[in-house]
């Protein structure tokens, strides 16, 4: 049995470390859904379900950016800063760790969308009463 040098074995090894990660890296690349694609197999129901949720994460998002500024800004320890509940406090057990209150939150786009409607209603009742004096306008003065 020939003995093969000491560079040759760590070039094997190499080549075949890196085959290996070369290949996972392309597995996942090539097999791993794209988010619009993994939306699109949603059934009807999740998805619509998913595009009303979609204001409310991204509300819960804007909290959250806005209370990790805050905590940036302050000079005490994040623990003592964070408007966020601990679920291992004690005093904070079992209490709703959700920074938007989903209720309050679809509730008050219910009211921004009814103001929306009514703002549009009184828009198209000026356009037709200004449609209504043009017509009752004459060509001729006297008529």
């Amino acid at each position: 049995m020939s003995e093969k040098p000491l560079w040759y074995r760590w070039a094997r090894v190499g080549f075949m470390g890196a085959s290996i990660i070369g290949t996972g890296v392309l597995l996942f690349k090539y097999t791993t859904p794209t988010d619009e694609e993994l939306i699109a197999r949603f059934s009807p129901e999740v998805r619509r379900e998913y595009d009303r949720n979609r204001a409310l994460r991204q509300q819960e998002q804007q909290q959250l950016m806005n209370i990790a500024k805050e905590t940036a800004a302050s000079n005490d320890p994040i623990w003592k800063t964070g408007k966020i509940k601990s679920p291992y406090e004690r005093e904070t057990r079992n209490t709703d760790p959700k920074l938007v209150d989903p209720e309050k939150f679809f509730q008050k786009q219910a009211e921004d969308f009814k103001k929306q409607e009514i703002k549009k209603a009184e828009q198209d009742f000026q356009e037709a009463e200004t449609l209504l004096a043009q017509q009752k306008k004459s060509w001729f003065k006297w008529w």
